[in-house]
C-alpha cells in the first residue's frame, strides 16, 4: 500500500506515479508467482532475437565499439541475459563492444537483475538521462505502458480531467491540458501519457546526437482515439485500479502513433507501429522455438518441447499477444530501416 497517501484528491496521473513506485518497491511482480508474465519469461526466444535484432542493428550503423546496449524497464533481467547469451553465441565482435546499461529505479528489481546477470558488467541508472552519451541501442519491453496518463472526459462542450479521492473518480477542470480534439462526444475519454512522450523526445534526441536505434514494444493501438484503458492486475487476474494502491500493477494502453509523432518531431526516423506478431516471425522467433523445442525432445523432455512452442505460439499468435502487442522503432534518421521493419517488396 502506499503509506502516504494524500488526505485530498489526487490527479490521475500523479495517483498513478505513486501507485506504480510503491508497488515495484514492495513485491515480486513477475512470472507465475507474481501478477503477470511478460514475454521474456514466455520464451527464451524472445529475448535472442532481440539481441540479434541489436546486433544486425549496430552492424548496419558502422559497428561502433564501445555501444551502449540499454534497457528500459529490465524486469527480472531474463531479456538482457537471453540477449547476451544469444549474441555471446553468434556476433562476438558485438558482445565485446556492448556496454550493458539498465534503467531501474526499484531497488529490489536491481538487485533480481544483478543475480540474473552477474557477468554482464551491467551499470544501473535511475532514467536515461543518466547513461552516458555515446551510441546507443535501447530496448524496452512493457515500460511505457506503466508510465502514468492523464484522462480527460468530454462534458457538454468542455474537457474536464479526472482525479482520485476515496478510491473513485471524480472530475475537475484541466489544468494545463495538452492539446485536445475540439469535437468529441459527450462522455468521451482521451488518454494522454505525457512522460512516455517526453520519453520519445529524449530517446530521439539522444540517437540524433549519438546514433543507433530504440525498440520499444508494449500493448497498445496503432492510431488515437478514445476509450480508457487504465487496468490493474493482481494474480494474474483483473484488479481494481483504484483499491489498495501499491498492491496491485497498474498499466494503460500505450499510444504509440503519438510516441512515433514525438519521436520524429525531436529528430529521429520512426518505423512502425507493427503487430508483435509481424516483428517476431520476421526476426525468425518461431523457427528458434522449433529449434529448442526439438532438442527438448531428443533429451526425452517431451512436455518443455511442448511448452516451448506453445510459449512461442502465444508471443506471435493475433489471438494471443500477436496482434494487441506492438513494436516500435526509433533510430537515427541516417540508418536504414531496421531488421523486421523493412518495407513490404
Amino acid at each position: 500500500m502506499i503509506e502516504d497517501a494524500p488526505a485530498a484528491a489526487e490527479r490521475l496521473d500523479r495517483f498513478m506515479a505513486r501507485a506504480v513506485a510503491a508497488y515495484y518497491a514492495q513485491r515480486p511482480a513477475f512470472g507465475a508467482g507474481g501478477d503477470f508474465t511478460t514475454a521474456p519469461e514466455i520464451s527464451q526466444a524472445f529475448g535472442e532475437c532481440l539481441g540479434l535484432w541489436s546486433a544486425v542493428t549496430w552492424q548496419a550503423m558502422g559497428a561502433p565499439d564501445p555501444v551502449r546496449l540499454v534497457e528500459l524497464g529490465p524486469g527480472r533481467g531474463t531479456l538482457m541475459a537471453d540477449a547476451l547469451r544469444a549474441v555471446g553465441q553468434t556476433v562476438p565482435a558485438f558482445r565485446a563492444a556492448l556496454r550493458v546499461h539498465l534503467v531501474e529505479a526499484s531497488p529490489a528489481l536491481r538487485e533480481t537483475q544483478a543475480r540474473a546477470l552477474p557477468d554482464a558488467g551491467a551499470a544501473w541508472h535511475d532514467s536515461l538521462a543518466d547513461v552516458p552519451p555515446g551510441p546507443a541501442l535501447i530496448l524496452g519491453n512493457e515500460f511505457l505502458d506503466a508510465l502514468p496518463i492523464r484522462q480527460f472526459v468530454r462534458r457538454g462542450d468542455a474537457w474536464l480531467e479526472r482525479w482520485v479521492a476515496g478510491g473513485a473518480f471524480l472530475e475537475r477542470p484541466a489544468e494545463a491540458p495538452p492539446a485536445l480534439p475540439a469535437e468529441a462526444p459527450d462522455g468521451a475519454v482521451r488518454e494522454v501519457c505525457e512522460p512516455a512522450l517526453d520519453l520519445a523526445r529524449a530517446v530521439a534526441a539522444r540517437l540524433r546526437a549519438g546514433g543507433g536505434a530504440a525498440l520499444l514494444i508494449d500493448y497498445g493501438y496503432a492510431a488515437p482515439g478514445f476509450g480508457e484503458t487504465l487496468q490493474a492486475m493482481a494474480r494474474h487476474g483483473a484488479a481494481d485500479p483504484l483499491a489498495a494502491p501499491g498492491t496491485v500493477d497498474l498499466t494503460a494502453h500505450v499510444d504509440f502513433a503519438a510516441i512515433a509523432a514525438a519521436g520524429r518531431a525531436a529528430g529521429a526516423a520512426a518505423h512502425g507501429p507493427l503487430p508483435q506478431g509481424l516483428l517476431l516471425q520476421r526476426l525468425g522467433l518461431m523457427s528458434r522455438a522449433a529449434m529448442l523445442a526439438r532438442s527438448a525432445a531428443a533429451a526425452g523432455r517431451h512436455r518443455l518441447a511442448g511448452e516451448i512452442l506453445s510459449g512461442a505460439e502465444r508471443l506471435v499468435a493475433a489471438e494471443g499477444m500477436g496482434r494487441l502487442f506492438k513494436a516500435l522503432c526509433l533510430c537515427h534518421p541516417a540508418l536504414p530501416p531496421p531488421p523486421g521493419f523493412e518495407p513490404e517488396p
